[in-house]
């Protein structure tokens, strides 16, 4: 939902698309980990749309400010201070999105039957799986090609096909990289515990509702900022490395590239202005 809703998909009808649809491909993607019954699914349902609405009213205007200001700054080269502050800008942006969904998991975790706990818990160990596979296992020349891979999507969405100056840039991040897939694995494991022990704790009778809200968004507070100073420290370098490379792959746009980039961030304003319209 929060990637739906922060325009994470490609192309501008795409992002109208998308952001239209979020609600019920959200609703799909739960229904996947927890297999919901008639009544948490008329409940789901329903509340992902008026989170949606609340979206549209007080997200979408934020994110036309920042994405204006992203135009305003297209044209110039740029410092990994100046894109770290653009990351910073959004963070806020999932939190209080995260946060306004948490009563909807509070009032949904002691609904939660054991079979639906004990399928979730079976569908996040094969998520975990399928990640080990991708990150963990292979050689270390085929892992570092589908980091490069993964960096290249998202800059040609931006800039366009990049030509062999910006391949280099992406390869050489990707080199000298402090990213260690065993790591972040450590750290998806213990969210993926944290939420079955959570919603253990939530089960019938064993907390009050103010008790599970505070429950709920305590961890969804560790899922954004993990307790594990070692792992938070993991993070922001690799946060300042992203930085740095963003910069980089920018001040080395050509021209077309940069009226691209410049075209493509106007399409996301317009598709966020029309996409700020209450639903019909």
């Amino acid at each position: 939902m929060a990637l739906s809703l922060s325009l994470g998909v490609s192309g501008c009808s795409a992002v109208r698309l998308g952001y239209n649809h979020a609600p019920e491909l959200s609703y799909w993607w739960l229904d996947s980990f927890l297999d919901f019954n008639e009544t948490q699914t008329l409940k789901v349902r329903a509340d992902l749309a008026l989170l949606q609405d609340w979206h549209r009213a007080h997200e979408l205007p934020l994110y036309v400010s920042t994405l204006e200001k992203m135009q305003r700054m297209a044209p110039s080269k740029l410092s990994p201070e100046q894109v770290c502050e653009l990351f910073d800008e959004l963070k806020p942006r999932l939190h209080a999105l995260i946060d306004q969904a948490a009563p909807t998991v509070a009032v949904l975790a002691p609904t939660l039957t054991a079979e639906q706990l004990d399928h979730l818990a079976r569908q996040l160990n094969k998520r975990g799986e399928k990640w080990r596979e991708e990150w963990l296992e292979g050689t270390p020349t085929e892992r570092s090609a589908r980091r490069v891979k993964q960096l290249l999507e998202p800059a040609e969405m931006l800039y366009g096909q990049l030509e062999e100056p910006q391949l280099a840039v992406l390869r050489a991040a990707v080199a000298a990289s402090a990213f260690d897939a065993a790591t972040s694995y450590r750290e998806s494991l213990r969210r993926h515990q944290d939420a079955l022990q959570t919603l253990q704790r939530l089960q019938p009778g064993t907390l009050s509702e103010g008790s599970a809200l505070a429950e709920v968004r305590a961890l969804l507070g560790r899922a954004m900022d993990s307790p594990d100073a070692s792992y938070r420290h993991y993070s922001e370098k690799i946060t300042q490395e992203n930085c740095r490379a963003f910069a980089t792959l920018h001040n080395s746009a050509t021209p077309a590239q940069q009226l691209k980039l410049i075209e493509t961030l106007s399409g996301y304003v317009s598709d966020a202005r029309a996409l700020m319209a209450p639903r019909p």
